[in-house]
């Protein structure tokens, strides 16, 4: 099954911070409504672009995007 990295970009001076703070909303969602996420994370791009995201199976995408906004997304590999 296809693997899909949704993806909320943050940019500015602090944008590592917000990016951090956001994925900890996103554990919390995942939580709450009890989603199969294979994982989640924070990547520094540079120093004023990072990102959150969370990597699912396609098959469950839609509901997630509907609900979350993520700004976008890819195909995800291991």
């Amino acid at each position: 099954m296809r693997k899909l990295k949704l993806i909320w970009d943050f940019r500015g001076p602090s944008s590592q911070k917000v990016a951090e703070h956001h994925e900890i909303h996103l554990k919390e969602y995942i939580s709450i409504h009890h989603i199969n996420v294979h994982k989640t994370g924070v990547e520094n791009l540079n120093e004023l672009h990072s990102l959150a995201y969370l990597v699912i199976d396609e098959i469950d995408m839609k509901p997630i995007r509907d609900s979350l906004k993520p700004h976008r997304g890819q195909v995800y590999s291991d």
